[in-house]
């Protein structure tokens, strides 16, 4: 320490040069400028993390807006599977219904059909079997008729069995 107050000695020409660059330094406001340096980059980098928070606050915002848009889609999106479901089942049903009812008109209509085409054919087959009777009838009436010999009652008779039986 004793070379410190000594003038002789280069530590105290160092001390000296020392106390006169601090001494300059705040007569220049060194310090002062250093910490303003200091200061304003600590705001910059208050105000980047400010806005970084800011920035992630509204990210995780937007986040949940968009969780709450999915599943309100995925809700709505299930509502239309469902509703489709039921339309579908619905008009199968009713195509189910429409389709027996078409079918048992159609069974209905070709019953109506086969009978009106049975009493047509009975019809036909009775005249046939009603005029084949009569021819019948005619041919042995007029061969008893041809070996005996004619009498006008059974002519006249004969006459009447033909037109009756038609």
């Amino acid at each position: 320490m004793e070379d410190l107050i000594n003038p002789s000695t280069a530590h105290f020409w160092e001390a000296l040069g020392l106390i006169a660059l601090i001494i300059g330094l705040i007569v220049l406001k060194v310090p002062g400028m250093a910490l303003k340096a200091l200061d304003d980059r600590a705001h910059r980098i208050r105000a980047q993390l400010d806005e970084a928070t800011k920035l992630r606050q509204e990210a995780e915002r937007l986040l949940a807006d968009i969780k709450t848009q999915r599943e309100a889609a995925e809700q709505h999106a299930t509502e239309i599977v469902k509703l489709a479901q039921d339309e579908a089942a619905r008009l199968a049903e009713d195509s189910k219904v429409r389709l027996e009812e078409q079918i048992k008109r159609r069974g209905e209509m070709a019953e109506r059909r086969i009978a009106l085409a049975e009493s047509q054919a009975a019809a036909e087959v009775r005249g046939a079997a009603a005029d084949l009777a009569a021819q019948a009838a005619e041919a042995v009436l007029a061969a008893r008729l041809a070996a005996a010999k004619a009498d006008p009652l059974i002519d006249a008779a004969v006459a009447q069995v033909a037109t009756k039986l038609q």
